[in-house]
């Protein structure tokens, strides 16, 4: 496998890349539409939004992509997996890196997502039949 390719490797004639350092990781902004954008309640545990996805700014191509580095540890009761899911098939150019997290508090699952790619994203769901926070008084 080729070694990981810097978006300062890139020729002179090419634009000064965008890059975010993350736990060592430099993302690339200009490889997505929109960075982090909302996702609302939708997280995901592993993939890539690709509807965000421009194209591989070092190589000009738009391709499915290696999901790499994936880790899962846990901490205090709390799942978090994490991977560099946007590295691009053809020439390994690090786009983005993936955090999802998974937790139980009190009677609720609790999920987020952080990724430039794929974007921000928080849900809430409640582990019991009835959602408590669903209830109305009846008085």
């Amino acid at each position: 496998m080729r070694p990981y390719l810097s978006s300062r490797e890139v020729s002179s004639s090419r634009k000064h890349w965008r890059t975010f350092p993350v736990d060592c990781v430099a993302m690339c902004g200009d490889c997505v539409e929109k960075e982090y954008p909302n996702r609302g309640n939708t997280c995901l545990e592993n993939g890539s939004f690709l509807l965000n996805f421009t194209g591989c700014a070092v190589c000009n191509k738009r391709d499915f992509m290696l999901i790499t580095n994936k880790s899962l540890k846990e901490e205090d009761g709390e799942e978090i997996v994490t991977y560099d899911p946007d590295l691009c098939k053809n020439c390994h150019h690090v786009i983005a890196r993936h955090e999802y997290t998974f937790s139980i508090m009190d009677e609720f699952q609790e999920y987020t997502m952080l990724c430039l790619l794929c974007g921000k994203a928080e849900d809430t769901i409640s582990i019991l039949p009835d959602d408590p926070r669903q209830m109305t008084l009846l008085f």
